[in-house]
């Protein structure tokens, strides 16, 4: 166990958890409030990339809707938040039952196609919660809507960037032990057999459909706390968090940190936006206006990537499925 806890991975994991931990400090030490700003939205995307994880990576499940649920969480916190109920005790639990009740109708029809037909669906529903938020004329409609953040009162509070920061890893962190636990639980080999041989999974006599709605409650339950804890972080929601862009950022984020690996998401989460922030500024010394299409340097990445390390970051530090 301790040759495990100090191999080369696990030192880089380590210290990846510890810089985002002591981020505040770093951030107050520089005088840059835009570094913990920008690693406060990479520990909330790494929670949803974790939670599309639990159904990609361990079932097999190619979700292009995943969003959907953070849009949800998000939209519940700032429609009760309009109504003047700023309580957190009230708005993030009924945000994760609005989001888990969700996954439970887009799971409850979707697992029953499967291949493109399931990505199809998925998507089909997220665009129907993006134009239902979009259509909400009385929230902002396409103009989003500024919220108050909620409010924990003699607990913690969330309008200190530091506290909110702190709050956010502490969720990643449980988030991560959860996968792991999930991923090496009888119920996560079933997943996992299912997604490697459904018929042979079935004939054993596991209810495989069950497995998977149960999986797909569980990371649409992940995905809305992640919309919640994106609305409190900027106070503010918007259609444009729950669009297929957003579904395709958080596939991009699986994929580049390591599909079926506990902690693909974070590396992926922290790639994606370390490369965002840094080929805008870059492009833009070379000529300026060429930082809008940073993708384009970005897409080629990807592909680079996707052919030398198929199993993503994750694989370059010597990491394989979970």
């Amino acid at each position: 166990m301790s040759e495990r806890l100090f191999t080369p991975r696990a030192l880089i994991t380590t210290l990846l958890l510890v810089l985002l931990a002591a981020l505040p400090l770093i951030a107050q030490a520089v005088g840059d409030r835009y570094i913990l700003s920008v690693g406060t939205r990479i520990v909330i995307w790494a929670i949803a990339a974790v939670s599309l994880n639990m159904i990609l990576g361990y079932g097999g499940l190619v979700s292009f809707g995943h969003a959907a649920f953070i849009g949800i969480g998000g939209y519940a916190v700032g429609i009760l938040s309009a109504n003047g109920i700023q309580s957190g005790w009230v708005q993030w639990p009924a945000a994760l039952m609005a989001a888990t009740v969700w996954a439970a109708l887009v799971a409850a029809l979707s697992l029953r196609t499967r291949g493109v037909y399931f990505i199809m669906i998925t998507l089909a529903f997220a665009q129907l919660v993006y134009y239902l938020g979009s259509g909400l004329a009385a929230y902002g409609g396409d103009d989003g809507l500024n919220i108050g953040r909620s409010r924990f009162t003699g607990l913690i509070d969330l309008r200190d960037k530091a506290s909110f920061h702190w709050l956010c890893f502490a969720l990643l962190c449980a988030a991560l032990w959860f996968c792991g636990r999930f991923s090496r639980s009888p119920f996560g080999h079933v997943l996992r057999g299912a997604r490697s041989n459904e018929g042979r999974m079935a004939a054993l006599g596991f209810p495989v459909f069950r497995y998977r709605l149960v999986a797909c409650l569980i990371a649409g339950a992940f995905g809305g706390l992640a919309g919640v804890l994106l609305a409190n972080e900027g106070a503010y929601i918007s259609p444009a968090m729950m669009s297929w862009v957003k579904s395709g950022d958080l596939i991009v984020m699986v994929v580049l940190g390591g599909i079926g690996v506990r902690f693909g998401p974070l590396y992926g989460a922290l790639a994606f936006f370390v490369l965002e922030e840094s080929l805008k500024p870059g492009l833009d010394l070379l000529h300026k206006g060429w930082g809008e299409y940073w993708q384009i340097v970005f897409g080629p990445l990807l592909v680079i990537i996707a052919l030398h390390a198929k199993g993503g970051i994750a694989s370059l530090l010597g990491f394989r499925h979970d």
